[in-house]
């Protein structure tokens, strides 16, 4: 039974990935920094599937002993890990001078620092195993600019060049790397005027973090085998507008 590691696998896009691999018969280790949300999430999956199958590490993943700690613990449960996805993250508002150094550091050491430190602890097992699928969660703010978003726009850009550079890396080992970009997503994350982004939307709506969870699992799975260093949008369309007005 192939595993996945799921960070910030607690709740909202992480959470639908979670049930998605274990609807397709995976083994799925959460990480997340909140441990009451994780054994709440477990219990919640048990409910469904095999317990077995599912295990939870409260790790910061900006902190390399909780990133090499929740590793330890994954192997020593698993044995191993065919995926790994990268989906922990935080978000903050402001133009550039309004974003205080702390916040910029913070997003850049959850969001760029935290994948690079769990794909760094993971891969030697993908390398040694022979084969891999790293995920990385980017967004549509990686891909254009936002009003007031510059430094979550510029750590999710980051989060997308990384990828190229793994795939090309890590392709010789057998190791596919991509990342999936959301769009507005229906998730706690999302506090905008929902409804005001669906209209710019071709169809009219935000997505779902189910809809999410099957891009992840597509391209993490043998369905995506020929796919590595893409980014692949799931934004009901969202980025292919100019903005013309009608």
């Amino acid at each position: 039974m192939p595993t996945v590691v799921i960070t910030g696998g607690t709740s909202g896009i992480g959470y639908a990935a979670a049930e998605t691999f274990l609807q397709h018969q995976w083994n799925v280790m959460l990480i997340g920094r909140n441990e009451q949300k994780g054994i709440v999430a477990v219990q919640k999956l048990g409910a469904t599937y095999s317990s077995e199958q599912i295990g939870f590490v409260a790790a910061d993943v900006s902190k390399a002993a909780d990133v090499a700690r929740a590793q330890q613990a994954t192997l020593a449960k698993f044995q191993s890990v065919d995926t790994l996805v990268n989906n922990a993250g935080i978000a903050a508002h402001g133009a550039v001078h309004e974003t205080s150094e702390e916040d910029w550091d913070q997003i850049f050491a959850v969001n760029v620092k935290g994948t690079f430190l769990v794909s760094k602890a993971f891969l030697p097992t993908m390398i040694k195993q022979g084969h891999g699928s790293i995920v990385n969660i980017a967004s549509v703010s990686g891909m254009a600019g936002d009003r007031k978003m510059a430094a979550y726009n510029a750590s999710k850009g980051a989060i997308i060049n990384l990828t190229r550079a793994m795939a090309v890396d890590y392709g010789p080992n057998n190791i596919r790397v991509n990342t999936v970009s959301p769009g507005p997503t229906n998730t706690p994350l999302f506090h905008q005027d929902k409804q005001k982004f669906a209209e710019h939307s071709p169809l009219h709506r935000i997505i779902e973090p189910e809809e999410v969870a099957a891009a992840i699992y597509f391209v993490a799975s043998a369905a995506g085998s020929a796919i590595t260093g893409e980014n692949i949008p799931v934004t009901a369309g969202f980025e292919i507008s100019t903005g013309q007005p009608m």
